[in-house]
C-alpha cells in the first residue's frame, strides 16, 4: 500500500482497531500516522511502528502540521459535544488546506435530523461536520455507523443478568453493530479505491428490540431475563437517585427515547459489502461479553 493514512482519535478503540486491521490486510506501519495529544497513551502504537503525529482538535496550526503529506484521512468524530462541529471544522479546513485527499469520516445513522430529535445534541455536529467535509472540495466518504453492540452493556448495567433489561426503548428497534466491525469496514475503505463521494449505511444485517435482548441474554446464559422496559420518567428518576451523573441520565434517557422512536432501525446497509462477510450478530458479540 503505498497511500500514507492518518487516523486521528488514534488512541480510542475504533481507531485502535482500524490500525489493526489496516496491519492485518498488508499496510507497513510506515504507512500509517496516528494523531495523539498525548505521546505516553500511544507507547502501543508506537511500538508497531506507527508514526505519532502531535495534534489537537483546538489548535489548527497542530492539524495542519500533522495532515501535510497525508492521502487518506480517517476523521474519527470527537467526544466533546460541546465544541466537537467546531473542532472537527478546524479539521476539515486543515484537510483542505494540508493537500489531504479523501477524508473519511464517521458519522451516524439517523432518520430525523430535526431539532426534535431525542438525541438532537449528537446529531448537530455530525450533521455540521457532514456539510463541512462535502463543502471542502476534498473527496469524501462518510460513514453512517449505526449503534455500537458494544454500548449497550455500558446502558444495561454491570447488572443486567440480576435485574433484567431496564431502559425506557418500548418496542423500538435498533441494528446494533459492533465497533470491530465498524472498524474494519473503515481499514477497507482506507486501503482501497473506489469510494469516493460516496456515503455508506454501516449497520447490522438484523434488527433488534429489547426484548430480543432480554431473549438473547437469557439464552447465553441460563437465567431469566426481563426486559422492564420503565417510563421514561421512572428511569430517570431511578437512575438519579442511584447517583448516576445528570449528563449520563440524560444521554442514556435521550439514547432510549431515539430507539423508542426508530431512529437506529434500518433495512438498508452497505456493512456486509465493505467486509466481506456477514456481520458480527448481537448474539456473537454477548458471547464474547456475557460467557467468556
Amino acid at each position: 500500500m503505498s497511500k500514507t493514512i492518518l487516523i486521528t482519535g488514534a488512541t480510542g478503540q475504533l481507531g485502535k482497531a482500524t490500525i489493526d486491521f489496516l496491519l492485518k490486510k498488508g499496510a507497513t506501519p510506515a504507512s500509517i500516522s496516528a494523531l495523539v495529544r498525548d505521546p505516553a497513551k500511544a507507547e502501543d502504537l508506537k511500538a508497531k511502528g506507527i508514526q505519532l503525529k502531535l495534534g489537537d482538535y483546538n489548535d489548527y496550526a497542530s492539524l495542519l502540521a500533522a495532515f501535510e503529506g497525508t492521502d487518506k484521512l480517517l476523521l474519527i468524530s470527537g467526544n466533546d459535544l460541546a465544541n466537537r462541529a467546531e473542532q472537527q471544522a478546524n479539521a476539515v479546513n486543515a484537510a483542505r488546506e494540508a493537500g489531504v485527499k479523501h477524508i473519511i469520516y464517521t458519522s451516524f445513522f439517523r432518520k430525523n435530523e430535526s431539532a426534535h430529535s431525542p438525541i438532537y445534541i449528537v446529531a448537530k455536529s455530525h450533521m455540521e461536520t457532514e456539510k463541512a467535509v462535502k463543502a471542502s472540495g476534498i473527496p469524501y466518504t462518510i460513514m453512517l455507523n449505526s449503534l455500537y453492540a458494544d454500548i449497550l452493556p455500558m446502558f444495561m448495567g454491570e447488572k443486567v443478568l440480576e435485574t433484567g433489561v431496564f431502559l425506557p426503548a418500548g418496542d423500538g428497534k435498533a441494528s446494533y453493530t459492533t465497533r470491530q466491525d465498524m472498524a474494519e469496514a473503515a481499514a477497507n475503505i482506507l486501503s482501497t479505491e473506489g469510494h469516493e463521494n460516496k456515503s455508506y449505511i454501516v449497520a447490522n444485517d438484523a434488527t433488534y428490540t429489547l426484548y430480543d435482548v432480554a431473549r438473547i441474554l437469557g439464552e447465553l446464559t441460563g437465567k431469566k431475563i426481563s426486559n422492564i422496559n420503565p417510563a421514561a420518567e421512572v428511569y430517570i428518576d431511578t437512575l438519579s437517585k442511584a447517583g448516576v451523573p445528570v449528563e449520563y441520565v440524560g444521554m442514556f434517557a435521550g439514547f432510549s427515547e431515539a430507539i423508542k422512536q426508530g431512529e437506529f432501525d434500518t433495512s438498508a446497509s452497505d456493512l456486509e459489502k465493505l467486509i466481506g462477510r456477514k456481520p458480527t450478530s448481537l448474539k456473537e458479540y454477548f458471547a464474547s461479553v456475557y460467557t467468556s
